[in-house]
């Protein structure tokens, strides 16, 4: 009978983490992130265990590697930083450690008051071992201990001291036996981001309702409210499609089936006799236009995101000049898009499963890469569950190894798995459900499945209270406190999150009736907005971004979690920097028409806190502060002013000096 070739490799490597899907898909992070690895390492009878957490850039041959600490239980961990955009592999290289072992063995014979001297013997022979396999420079001190522990002349207590050295253990540590050692099935990977791809705030507007005249707006025009977007504290600003209009079956007002003369037609109706997914509206201006606005958005701090509409008009020029990209209905005619009882006759789908789909994917990766020369980054992409995962993966995948930088957002209102597979195939972040999470046990559940289960590891949820397709019931119905409630859970449950603005902070809640779809929708008019509105919400929009900007605490999800409260109709959440140097509590009056009060408890562990601690607590705002003691205390919301508490602690410290400061 044969044995395995393996058989004398005993340490067992089990249950590392991260891991998505037994390493068939990246985790995610973001540049500067200490990367933490656990793992258990298993090995059968009394022998101690050493290992490695190996690491290098995605594509490069040599491995650095960090020794493994032990936590509890065979669980042990490691940590790197990730220095470098892209991808970086990492595994887990685990052995029997025979120094470790004999020290045990040693340390309990001499607290035992046993003889050592056959144990100081065998010593000598494993650190002699060391010695062969040590540096230039480590070698000779290896070899002079090896020949104390094997003296006949040396003292027993001078052999002790050699043998219980803390500078023998640690070089013993460096130059391991790793003969016999395992090393994990699949080598993983992470996928590494620029910060933007985890803490953004994006601003949806349509360029051709700025000149709030009425008139078709353009690239200059988009230029003068820049300033007003800058103002609020953000720092995407996301245009819908910007490519010509198709004019077959285009659609009129509030999706009528005829235009009238003069209707601008659907964005996402791409091309036209003018051009395509590489062209831009006419009307809008020019490609040379485009590239001053992206230089423009720059100098007020913020970053131009594109939309990807992977679909055309009857008479964009792909139809003509590549039909076999098109499906074909048996009279004929192309298929155009359906969503029954939806009809949308002024676009068509491309065909993935087509006989040159080899074509069709390399001319839609090409469209990125147009973009991307024009100074484009952040692509927010239409209905990406529509088109192949498996193009996603291929795509995007090669277009963030020749720009690392780029950002993908999947506007994915689809299955839970199918969203989550997604997030696998390379998409930095996607939009939620959190639209139509409304009750605190909906939002609570929901939440904790995006930010405590392995799903964080590689889906990064950006919120929208409301887009272009969606008005939500609670904004039609629940006033100018539904607006702000859902406005402060977006920007502080997760750290990114967007808007369709004007609409939002004018509050537009006007829907066509028995529809979540805004009357008179943008998507097929030009809209008047006035942005000078005394009634806005810019005010509060503004507040809560800056205090976004201040608190490092709202710029990532890691540390969310949720504290109870003796009213459902109040939803309490904090969220902790790692260091645990910045904390921010939530409390949001979920009921947009009645005053709710109540006592939140607070998981003061989680905080880091003690139970009797007094800390202050500053609304940023109301810009009003508090004294809070312990775990629970009262908190009171009437929605017609703020239905909103974002609370940043600040905790007491005694200073040598025996007073108090805030820190």
């Amino acid at each position: 009978m044969r044995l395995p070739p393996d058989a004398r490799r005993r340490v067992r490597i089990e249950r590392i983490t991260p891991e998505i899907d037994a390493g068939r898909w990246p985790a995610k992070r973001i540049l500067g992130d200490p990367f933490r690895v656990e793992v258990d390492l298993v090995c059968d009878g009394h022998e101690s265990v050493a290992g490695v957490l190996l690491y290098r850039p995605t594509g490069t041959t040599a491995w650095d590697e960090v020794r493994l600490e032990p936590l509890v239980n065979d669980r042990w961990h490691g940590t790197f930083e990730l220095s470098q955009l892209g991808w970086w592999q990492y595994t887990v290289e685990a052995w029997t450690d025979e120094f470790a072992t004999w020290r045990k063995l040693l340390d309990k014979k001499l607290e035992a008051r046993q003889d050592v001297s056959l144990e100081l013997q065998v010593g000598s022979e494993i650190v002699a071992q060391a010695a062969r396999r040590a540096s230039a420079q480590a070698g000779p001190e290896l070899e002079r201990v090896a020949r104390i522990l094997r003296s006949t002349r040396t003292a027993r207590d001078t052999k002790i001291d050699a043998a219980t050295d803390e500078r023998l253990r640690e070089l013993m540590a460096a130059y391991p036996d790793r003969s016999r050692s395992t090393w994990h099935d699949v080598v993983l990977e992470v996928r590494v981001d620029r910060p933007k791809a985890r803490f953004s705030s994006w601003y949806e507007l349509f360029p051709r309702s700025t000149t709030g005249s009425g008139n078709h707006g353009t690239f200059r025009d988009v230029e003068s409210v820049l300033p007003y977007v800058a103002s609020m504290g953000f720092d995407v600003v996301y245009f819908p499609p910007i490519h010509p209009i198709g004019t077959s079956h285009r659609k009129g007002r509030n999706n009528a089936l005829v235009a009238e003369d003069g209707d601008p037609g659907s964005p996402w109706a791409i091309g036209d006799k003018t051009g395509g997914h590489k062209a831009v509206h006419p009307e809008l201006g020019t490609l040379v236009d485009f590239r001053r606005l992206v230089a423009k958005a720059k100098d007020y701090g913020l970053e131009v995101a594109l939309d990807a509409a992977f679909q055309t008009s009857p008479d964009h020029p792909y139809v003509t000049a590549h039909p076999e990209w098109f499906k074909k209905r048996p009279d004929g005619t192309i298929q155009y898009a359906e969503n029954p009882p939806k009809k949308y006759e002024d676009i068509y789908p491309f065909d993935f499963d087509s006989r040159d789909w080899r074509g069709l994917w390399r001319e839609l990766h090409s469209i990125f890469l147009f973009w991307i020369e024009q100074g484009v980054r952040l692509f927010r992409v239409d209905n990406p569950h529509t088109k192949p995962l498996r193009f996603w993966e291929w795509c995007i995948r090669d277009i963030q190894t020749r720009h690392p930088d780029v950002v993908f957002l999947a506007e994915a209102f689809t299955r839970p798995k199918l969203m989550y597979a997604l997030a696998k195939a390379g998409f930095s972040q996607s939009y939620t459900y959190f639209t139509w999470r409304n009750t605190s046990r909906e939002l609570t559940e929901y939440l904790q499945e995006l930010t405590e289960t392995d799903v964080g590891e590689f889906f990064r949820p950006n919120l929208w209270p409301n887009t272009p397709d969606i008005l939500p019931e609670h904004l039609q119905f629940g006033g100018r406190a539904a607006f702000i409630a859902r406005f402060v859970l977006a920007a502080t449950l997760s750290s990114s999150y967007g808007i369709y603005g004007p609409a939002f902070e004018l509050m537009a809640h006007v829907a066509r009736p028995g529809s979540e779809e805004y009357l008179d929708n943008e998507k097929y008019e030009i809209k008047r907005w006035n942005l000078e509105d005394p009634n806005s919400l810019r005010p509060i929009i503004t507040r809560v971004n800056r205090a976004r900007r201040e608190c490092a605490a709202l710029q990532g999800n890691v540390n969310l979690r949720f504290h109870k409260t003796d009213n459902d109709q109040l939803l309490c959440f904090s969220k902790q920097t790692l260091d645990g140097q910045d904390s921010v509590i939530v409390v949001v009056n979920l009921d947009f028409y009645h005053r709710q009060s109540g006592w939140v408890e607070l998981d003061l562990d989680a905080l880091g806190m003690d139970s009797q601690e007094t800390f202050q607590i500053h609304d940023l705002i109301a810009e009003a502060r508090y004294l809070w003691r312990g775990p629970r205390n009262y908190v009171e919301l009437e929605p017609q002013l703020v239905p909103a508490h974002v609370f940043q602690v600040r905790r007491f410290v005694q200073r040598e000096q025996d007073f108090d400061y805030y820190a």
